[in-house]
């Protein structure tokens, strides 16, 4: 199944952790191999990283590091760029090719 999100556009988070729902980001990155997406600024981790020597002889600093953990794309919905609601998104051929088409506004997305 093809994924209808990608890397740049805007998404609403639906579901999930009550922090983190309602949030609108910009998706950073598509695993698409476990379909999952990657927003900015939500479900954020906090690693604690000691300090390490790498290869070239510098140390990494020590420290609590927080990131951007990954989500399921089916707790994401796209945001139309023209109506500015979260949406479905529909796949319009045509003679130019394949499109991204919103439900509510039929606008393109792409």
């Amino acid at each position: 199944m093809r994924v209808k999100i990608r890397k740049g556009d805007t998404v609403e988070v639906i579901s999930g952790r009550l922090e983190d729902k309602g949030k609108r980001g910009e998706v950073i990155n598509v695993l698409l191999d476990t379909r999952r997406v990657v927003v900015q600024g939500v479900n954020i981790r906090t690693k604690h990283q000691r300090q390490v020597q790498t290869s070239t002889g510098r140390n990494m600093n020590p420290g609590r590091i927080q990131f951007e953990g990954s989500i399921d794309i089916s707790n994401v919905m796209l945001v139309c760029p023209k109506c500015g609601e979260a949406t479905r998104v529909a796949v319009q051929r045509d003679d130019d090719g394949v499109h991204r088409v919103c439900k509510n506004c039929k606008a393109l997305v792409d």
